[in-house]
């Protein structure tokens, strides 16, 4: 599942500077641009819910 959420994480990120770069500017960049970003969140928020007790403690 990890493995899985850092693949959409990586795969949203590109797709966010792509789009940025390559894409003019117009209403679809923008909502494509918003959908990468709104994923790319999702995905990060699963890996920090999926973290392990481990990893959540600091300074141990």
């Amino acid at each position: 599942m990890k493995s899985l959420l850092r693949l959409v994480l990586f795969a949203a990120l590109a797709a966010n500077i792509f789009l940025s770069l390559a894409v003019e500017e117009s209403g679809l960049q923008i909502t494509l641009s918003f959908a990468a970003g709104l994923a790319a969140l999702a995905s990060g928020i699963g890996l920090w819910v999926l973290r392990g007790p481990r990893e959540s403690r600091s300074g141990m």
